[in-house]
Parts: structure tokens; C-alpha cells; sequence
């Protein structure tokens, strides 16, 4: 253990607002690649079985992945490992090679039997092109779940070193193997989309190889690996008690999104009838769920979710101090709100032109009905994302404070209203309701968590005078915005080609984007400071 260097385990909290910028930059330049690997992948697939068989496979290694690695055991892992990393730091290593090879079991177990029990599947039912597919896809794509999961746990001890890049920039690697494995068959005349899915799940699989490797070798001089490890058993077992709940609480939005991949999939795996009935979903349902969700998930993750990373490790360091978890609650809420809602607002105003550029042209992609069908996914994503966004932070908060069983409660009322509500809106919107029970459900889980916050986590009320007024001015300048876009998507003058919807795309993103930070400072909105200012001196120590 002498090898670790002490001083990468300082204390000193780093500016929010420059963290934040690192994350999101770094996840915008992400969520880039992964735009390429969209543009690409919905080129090879479209909106057909193929390519609802490939999503469903790729959701699967990824729920885990956020629901183990980056969500549930992340949030019970990380406020330990950082006390310890303070306190007692060799019972800190002790806890991150216990849990890192606990976890590796645990995966590994559950791919190589979860892969066993799918192939069988393969071999008993009655063939079936569809589902074979699909099963077999899942198959080949498993092993990426222990490999990401043990990576993402793996970026959490990073971030609690204080270094948010290394696994920030991670997923540049996932997409950087897809788009090798999948531009080659672009280059081969009349190449089979359903072989070339298998050839992308592999380089999936390989991409979880490199990016465990990438984050071991970023962890070095940081972290001391130990197989003496028994001064960290019991933290160990209060961590798993404390992720049970914690896995449904900070899981609900991911939860929900495979409820929507299994309702979606029903005439894939099952038939196009339920009970008697015509389902009203088809064999292109979930690819058009899938590649509709990774638009609402663009914003959300580039600056929802790094707002949250970056401020769970700040609760945890202050949930001893109540006016300054108070505080650092208030600077959360408000930054994500400044971020979250105007994303909000001109998502749902560019939707239709936003789907076009991105999945249809150049001869493939989306068909039209498609791409309406599409478009009216993205709607129903896009009017929660303020509200995906502070359910992270209040979810956190709640985590941060030892209590994993009130955001367990509350998800549970979230994922079975939901799945009501999944079932019902489906006959009425076919896929968009699944997008809008999504969103409904996150809106009513996040009024509960902040009206329970209140009661049980603050000894005094959330909103302030100053976040009151923060959020008036965040929802005013938001429809500034929202006129802007508007404007531009009423009046652009043609939409007969895919340059026309393109460039009324952009000029829309870039109106919006100038109205919003104009007035943003017109009105002398503080978090736009915080977002640019190098140092916060709201949230930094007395010694920063």
C-alpha cells in the first residue's frame, strides 16, 4: 500500500461548477461518438425487426450496468469508500478490492447462466427468425455486463480521488469499437444486417475489456489492491443492505425503460396479438423506441446526470453539516433546473426536425411513418427531462444521508404506475405511451422525494427566497428560449429536403442556445456563472 500516493486522496472539495463543465464536456464529446454510432447503426438496422432485436440486446448489459455500476451499488459504495479514503484509508482499499471482487463474481455468475438459460430458449421453442435472433444477440452481448459493471464501480473510486475524466470519457471507447465493427458495411454490397448486428455485439464486448483496462490503469498510484481484506467486511455488508433499496430507488428511470423494451417487444418475442386482441405495437416498435430514447438521454446525461455525479460525493462530504447539505442541495436543484429545463423546452419544439436529420436521409435509416412515429416518442420523453434530472439529485441526497429506503418507496409507486399507465396508453399512442408514462411517472416519484426531503432530510424549507427566484427566472428565460425555437420552426421557409431540415435544425439549436444565455445573463442568473466561474466560492472550503 505504500505505493499509493496520499496527496490523490486529499480532501480539498473542487469547484461544482468545474466539475460539472469537465463531466459534461467530456460526456458532450461522448455522446458525440455516440450520435456517429446512431447516425451509423440506424443506417445498417432502421426501424425494422433487426434493429428492435439489436436494441433490446444492447438494453440489457446496460441496465445492469446503470443499475449496479453507475447507479445502486455506486451510491452505497461511494459514501463509504470516501469517508474511509479520508479516515481510514487502508480499510478503504480493503472495501474497493472486496467489493470489486465480489461484484466480478456476482456478473460473471449471472451472464455465464443468464447466457445459458437464453440459449436453451434458442434450442427447445419452436423456431422463430425474430426471437432467435434477439435471444442470440442478448447471448453474445452478456459478457458485457460484468465487464462495464466492474469498470463503472471502478469509476466511481476514481471520482471519489476527485478525478471525474477518466470515466467521463469511458463511453468514448463503447462507441469508438461500434463504429469500427459497423462502418465496414457500408464498404460491402448487399451485406445482411442481422449478421452484421453479431459482428457489432462483439466489438461491444471488446469495448468493455478495453474500457475495465482503461479505468485499472487510470486508478493506479490511487487505489491498492489487497486480498487482505476482513477490516472491510462488516462496511461490506452494511453497503449491500444499504444497495437492496437503493437498487429500485436509483433505478426507477432504468427500470422503466425496460419495461418499455419488454411491452415494446412483446410481437417480437411473443406474437402480434395479447389475449386475444391485435397488439397495437410492431415488429419495429422497439427500435424506434430505442434510437427516440437516445435523444431525450443526450441531454439528460451530458448535464442531468453530471450535475449529479458531481454533487453526490459534495453531500456525502457534508451530511454531518445540516446547513451545508442544505446548501449544497439548493446549489443542485438549481443547477440541474437551469440545465434541465430549457433542454427540456427545445427538444420537444425540434423534434421532428431533429429525428429527420439524425435517422432518416442519404437513402437509409427510418422510413417516414417511421420518423413520425418516432417524433411522437421523443415528445413524450422530452417534457421530464427537468424532472429525470432532479429526481437524480434528490435521489442522491437522500443516499448521501444514509436513507436508501424512502427513494425505494417511492420508486416502487413509480415503477407500478408506470407500468399501469404503459399499458393503457399504448392502445391510444402505441409507443409514445410508453415515452409519456415514462415521464409522468418520473414527475410524481420526483414531488414525492421533494416534499419527503423537506419533512425528513431539512431543518428547514428546500426552496429559499434566492432558489425560489432562481426557479422563476430559469422558467422565464426558458421561454424566451422556447419563442426562439419556435420561431424558427414555424417560419423556416422549406423543409423539402434533408440539407433544409438540417440547417433549420441548427439554426434553431443556435437561436435557442444565444436567447438562452443572453437573458440568462440580462437577468444576472447566478448559475450561469457557477457554469463558467473556474472556482465556487459558495462551495469551496476554507482552505480552497
Amino acid at each position: 500500500m505504500s505505493g499509493v500516493n496520499p496527496s490523490h486522496a486529499g480532501s480539498n472539495p473542487s469547484s461544482t461548477g468545474r466539475d460539472v463543465r469537465t463531466v459534461s464536456g467530456l460526456t458532450i464529446l461522448s455522446r458525440c461518438f455516440g450520435l456517429a454510432r446512431d447516425l451509423v447503426t440506424v443506417r445498417i438496422f432502421g426501424d425494422t425487426a433487426v434493429g428492435s432485436a439489436f436494441a433490446a440486446a444492447f438494453a440489457i448489459p446496460n441496465l445492469f450496468r446503470r443499475l449496479f455500476g453507475e447507479g445502486a451499488l455506486s451510491a452505497a459504495f461511494l459514501p463509504a469508500y470516501a469517508r474511509l479514503l479520508k479516515n481510514e484509508p487502508e480499510t478503504a482499499h480493503a472495501l474497493g478490492s472486496l467489493v470489486i471482487g465480489m461484484l466480478a463474481v456476482i456478473t460473471g455468475a449471472i451472464a455465464i447462466l443468464g447466457g445459458a438459460a437464453l440459449l436453451g430458449l434458442v434450442y427447445t421453442l419452436a423456431p422463430d427468425p425474430d426471437r432467435d435472433l434477439s435471444l442470440r444477440l442478448i447471448v453474445v452481448m452478456l459478457p458485457y455486463m460484468p465487464l462495464i459493471c466492474v469498470a463503472a464501480i471502478l469509476g466511481g473510486m476514481l471520482q471519489a480521488h476527485g478525478r471525474f475524466a477518466p470515466w467521463a470519457a469511458a463511453p468514448i471507447i463503447l462507441n469508438t469499437c461500434i463504429l469500427a465493427a459497423a462502418v465496414p458495411f457500408f464498404l460491402f454490397g448487399g451485406a445482411d444486417p442481422a449478421r452484421w448486428a453479431y459482428f457489432i455485439g462483439y466489438a461491444v464486448v471488446v469495448a468493455g475489456v478495453v474500457q475495465l483496462a482503461w479505468s485499472l490503469w487510470m486508478l493506479r498510484g490511487r487505489a491498492a489492491w489487497t486480498t487482505r481484506v476482513a477490516s472491510a467486511k462488516s462496511e461490506t455488508f452494511a453497503m449491500f443492505r444499504r444497495m437492496l433499496p437503493a437498487l429500485i430507488g436509483l433505478g426507477t428511470l432504468q427500470l422503466n425503460a425496460m419495461l418499455d423494451t419488454l411491452i415494446a417487444m412483446w410481437p417480437n418475442w411473443v406474437g402480434p396479438s395479447m389475449l386475444g386482441h391485435r397488439y397495437p405495437l410492431d415488429e419495429a416498435s422497439n427500435s424506434i423506441l430505442f434510437y427516440a430514447q437516445r435523444l431525450y438521454q443526450f441531454p439528460l446525461g451530458v448535464f442531468g446526470i453530471a450535475v449529479a455525479t458531481v454533487i453526490f460525493p459534495e453531500l456525502a462530504r457534508a451530511s454531518d453539516d445540516g446547513s451545508a447539505f442544505v446548501r449544497t442541495l439548493r446549489h443542485g436543484v438549481r443547477l440541474s433546473l437551469f440545465i434541465a429545463l430549457p433542454a427540456s423546452v427545445g427538444l420537444a419544439l425540434v423534434r421532428d426536425d431533429l429525428i429527420r436529420t439524425v435517422y432518416t436521409g442519404l437513402g437509409t435509416g427510418f422510413s417516414e411513418p417511421g420518423a413520425v412515429r418516432a417524433a411522437a416518442v421523443v415528445l413524450g420523453y422530452s417534457v421530464a427531462i427537468w424532472s429525470y434530472s432532479l429526481m437524480h439529485v434528490y435521489t442522491r441526497a437522500f443516499y448521501a444521508a444514509g436513507d436508501t429506503r424512502t427513494p425505494m418507496y417511492t420508486g416502487l409507486a413509480a415503477v407500478g404506475l408506470n407500468l399501469v399507465l404503459n399499458l393503457t396508453l399504448i392502445w391510444f399512442l402505441r409507443e409514445a405511451g410508453l415515452a409519456w408514462s415514462t415521464a409522468i411517472a418520473s414527475i410524481v416519484q420526483m414531488v414525492m422525494l421533494g416534499r419527503i426531503a423537506r419533512r425528513r432530510l431539512l431543518g428547514e424549507p428546500l426552496l429559499d427566497s434566492e432558489t425560489r427566484a432562481s426557479i422563476v427566472r430559469t422558467i422565464g428565460t426558458s421561454l424566451a428560449m422556447g419563442l426562439a425555437v419556435a420561431a424558427v420552426v414555424v417560419f423556416w421557409p422549406a423543409r423539402g429536403s434533408w440539407g433544409a431540415r438540417a440547417s433549420a435544425l441548427v439554426v434553431a439549436v443556435v437561436a435557442g442556445g444565444a436567447v438562452y444565455a443572453g437573458v440568462s445573463r440580462f437577468v444576472r442568473a447566478p448559475e450561469l456563472g457557477w457554469l463558467l466561474a473556474r472556482h465556487d466560492p459558495e462551495l469551496e472550503g476554507p482552505d480552497a
